[in-house]
């Protein structure tokens, strides 16, 4: 059986998961809190990041690796990387792009909203499926956890406003190459680029389609609601929530 090593609320993370589900390929995970699961991800053989996939042949410690090994596994008709989605090369661009870009960004902005005096909202969804231990250990330590969280992400004054006007800048970026009407991001088919999009995207649209619980906008805090409405509303936050709707339900209910 396959382990995979995740943060169960981690967009990242969610993008291996739908990766593997689609493909019908079955797989353990191993839940963890920030910082305790770099205990994890190393005695798995990854570094210090999730998700990590360990297999027969080793660890995969990048989930766009992650979804290069699961698509050589899955028949041609349910590739993510097939011909014919405007080329590998602008394929792997876009993927890289929303990796780099809108993946810490959303990221960075969700985390400065949750951490900000929302200790027991955020433990609650934060903790899902871990170990007993860990949950009780996050809560004990969450004001030294979330400073570390805060240091390591960067977070300072200044960067929400930046990490915002970051999001909106891709949600804008995707939302202009459909423009023309295609149905998926790079054609007729859905493709790694639109699963790596609206997993990314889930940090600010806190889909209600996914594989553990998130806070929804009526139990959020008005500022965080705020953005979440803001994020759905906009045309490629509706476009992420659809591919929930079409490419991920069966696989979470």
């Amino acid at each position: 059986m396959l382990r995979l090593i995740t943060l169960p609320i981690s967009h990242y993370c969610e993008k291996a998961r739908w990766a593997l589900e689609r493909a019908g390929i079955a797989y353990r995970e191993e839940r963890h809190v920030q910082l305790i699961h770099r205990v994890a991800v190393r005695r798995a053989g990854g570094g210090n990041t999730v998700p990590v996939l360990v297999t027969a042949d080793g660890a995969i410690a990048d989930s766009r690796e992650i979804l290069v090994w699961v698509d050589a596994r899955t028949p041609d008709d349910g590739r993510l990387f097939a011909a014919g989605n405007g080329g590998h090369e602008q394929l792997a661009r876009v993927c890289a792009r929303l990796d780099d870009e809108l993946g810490p960004r959303a990221r960075r902005l969700i985390y400065t909203h949750m951490i900000r005096g929302q200790r027991e909202l955020a433990l609650r969804f934060n903790n899902t499926g871990v170990p007993a231990w860990e949950d009780r250990a996050a809560r004990l330590l969450w004001p030294a956890l979330t400073a570390l969280i805060a240091r390591l992400l960067g977070i300072r004054p200044g960067s929400e406003q930046e990490d915002e006007a970051a999001v909106w800048r891709e949600l804008d970026w995707v939302a202009e190459m459909r423009a023309d009407g295609r149905p998926y991001l790079l054609g007729e088919r859905f493709s790694a680029a639109d699963l790596t999009f609206a997993a990314l995207s889930a940090a600010v649209i806190v889909p209600p389609i996914y594989s553990v619980p998130l806070p929804q906008p009526e139990i959020l805090p008005a500022d965080t609601a705020e953005l979440v409405r803001r994020a759905r509303a906009h045309p490629a936050g509706a476009y992420a929530l659809e591919l929930f709707e079409r490419h991920r339900r069966e696989r979470v209910a």
